[in-house]
């Protein structure tokens, strides 16, 4: 397991091979001071028993498939899951691969890029589907790019599953959230989307203006328009230091554990896409390319 590790003059960012996983992002507070905003293991080791996918490059699907099987143009394909849920890719899924670092940039915006080739039927999924993700610091902004081909019909939703910390706070209720949303998927028994879409006004997951978290504790997909950004806003008041989330997806999973004070921003397709044709398709083909592109920028509230 290797760490490889970029800067420029506002952020440092270390990442591991394995699951390209992010494990440090080092951001200033408003004393000058640098904050880790993400959860990880100080041990590159010890995240082979990880279970919170912290930091990683999740998939090959994000989220949730319901069922044990996935059915692609006339073809039927078991998939691993527990309790009629598959999650993020199945038993390891790309968060537990060894990825090959394939191009590190420094300099003016410094970047670093990781490839893996999971092939045909690893997790059930068909297809050798080559992915590549790359990290760029550019200014303030941490732009995380995932891509995929395939040389068979195949399902794809990659997301970054990193956990921001903002402070260092033990707990994230006096953070300030933002999520422009109108709509979000409502969600069922395992946290399963029904295939509904319901309106956030008058409902306790309205964040289109900002306000404080509270006891507030989501796992909530949100509804995004792709062509506009950002999707979320987030900032700590004791730190000063403010996330902008900018992604070219049509949802983000707004997620923040009971145990942990942190939030996720799991930008992505619709969980559960496979199983509703109403729902932006997750299909591509031979030729096509996969694109998940988001940005994650950091700045300071007064």
């Amino acid at each position: 397991m290797k760490q490889v590790t970029i800067k420029n003059d506002s952020l440092e960012l270390t990442t591991l091979n394995y699951g390209a996983v992010v494990q440090k992002l080092m951001v200033k507070d408003r004393m000058g001071k640098p904050v880790n905003c993400v959860v990880g293991f100080e041990n590159p080791e010890d995240y082979r028993e990880d279970d919170r996918f912290l930091g990683a490059c999740v998939g090959r699907f994000a989220g949730r498939i319901s069922g044990s099987q996935l059915q692609i143009e006339d073809q039927t394909y078991p998939i691993y899951s527990q309790e009629g849920v598959h999650l993020h890719g199945g038993k390891k899924g790309l968060g537990k691969r060894i990825w090959t670092l394939t191009e590190l940039k420094e300099g003016k915006d410094p970047s670093i890029t990781y490839e893996y080739l999971s092939p045909h039927l690893e997790e059930g999924y068909p297809g050798n589907l080559k992915v590549e993700v790359t990290y760029q610091l550019k200014d303030n902004s941490l732009s995380i790019i995932q891509k995929a081909t395939t040389d068979q019909p195949t399902v794809v939703n990659l997301t970054n599953h990193s956990y921001f910390r903002l402070d260092k706070k033990a707990e994230i209720d006096h953070l300030m959230l933002q999520v422009f949303s109108e709509k979000r998927l409502e969600t069922g028994e395992n946290l399963v989307p029904t295939g509904q879409l319901l309106p956030v006004e008058n409902t306790s997951y309205d964040f289109r203006k900002p306000v404080a978290l509270g006891k507030t504790r989501l796992d909530t997909p949100y509804v995004t328009d792709p062509g506009h950004n950002p999707k979320v806003i987030a900032w700590s008041p004791l730190s000063g230091i403010r996330i902008r989330v900018d992604s070219n997806q049509p949802s983000v999973v707004v997620y923040t554990p009971e145990d942990l004070p942190a939030i996720c921003f799991e930008t992505q397709n619709y969980p559960d896409a496979p199983a509703h044709a109403a729902f932006p398709s997750c299909l591509i083909l031979p030729g096509d390319t996969y694109r998940n592109e988001s940005v994650f920028s950091f700045d300071l509230v007064p």
